[in-house]
């Protein structure tokens, strides 16, 4: 899924050239989401720099930095920080004009470009069928780990046109929602 994030980007905001990606070092996940979005970025020509967060402070001159060179992009990866900073990420990516793809849904909801992830309701009940199987007598160590099977993307149209993007068709057949 990492790498979808940075395709999504670069489709959405095709002048990308730098993407800077927002994570917790002391996270494994962030570890190797970077390193898939790492390894695609040379197929894009976009040359990717991680942004090593742990709170507030540390966001923004990170991105305030980064913003500092022209055709850059961000990717919000997931994190108990950028959850918690979520709103502080979005004015500060409005802020300074930078397109950003956000893990979850909320995020592209309430003001972000673009978001890319699990479908948390669908994750939600297929747990639910889980409870059940164990309430029927199942030991939870004999039940298979799952992964997410669906996923959303989410398009935030005025957030496009503040960016002054435009969104390409493909990305609008494709999308589960858009924001205007």
């Amino acid at each position: 899924m990492s790498g979808k994030w940075l395709e999504l980007l670069k489709q959405i905001a095709p002048r990308t050239t730098r993407a800077a990606v927002i994570r917790e070092q002391a996270n494994a996940a962030g570890i190797a989401q970077f390193s898939a979005i790492q390894a695609l970025a040379p197929s894009l020509r976009v040359q990717v720099s991680p942004i090593n967060v742990r709170n507030a402070s540390e966001i923004e001159s990170g991105i305030a930095t980064f913003a500092r060179t022209a055709d850059g992009g961000l990717i919000v990866t997931g994190s108990a920080t950028a959850t918690i900073h979520r709103h502080l990420i979005l004015k500060l990516a409005a802020q300074y004009k930078l397109p950003a793809i956000y893990n979850n849904r909320p995020a592209a909801v309430d003001g972000g470009l673009i978001s890319y992830g699990p479908d948390r309701v669908d994750e939600y009940r297929r747990a639910a069928s889980y409870v059940d199987r164990i309430l029927k007598g199942e030991k939870p160590a004999d039940l298979p780990v799952q992964a997410p099977t669906k996923y959303e993307l989410v398009v935030n149209l005025k957030a496009a046109k503040a960016l002054g993007l435009t969104v390409p068709d493909k990305l609008l057949v494709a999308d589960d929602e858009v924001v205007e």
